[in-house]
């Protein structure tokens, strides 16, 4: 499973977060991996299964 990054992005805008999304928008890639990148997700305090798409019905 692999998150878009503007969901990361749009969701710190939401909460305030200008220059932590400014800084996301920089440093990670445009699909970000929640194995590799574990570590941000958890500072940024976002939970991977909150950001996964819906399944397609």
């Amino acid at each position: 499973m692999k998150i878009a990054r503007h969901k990361i992005v749009s969701i710190l805008r939401d909460r305030g977060q200008q220059l932590r999304a400014d800084w996301v928008e920089r440093e990670l890639p445009e699909w970000v991996d929640p194995g590799e990148h574990h570590g941000v997700l958890a500072t940024l305090r976002l939970e991977p299964a909150d950001l996964a798409d819906a399944p397609a019905r």
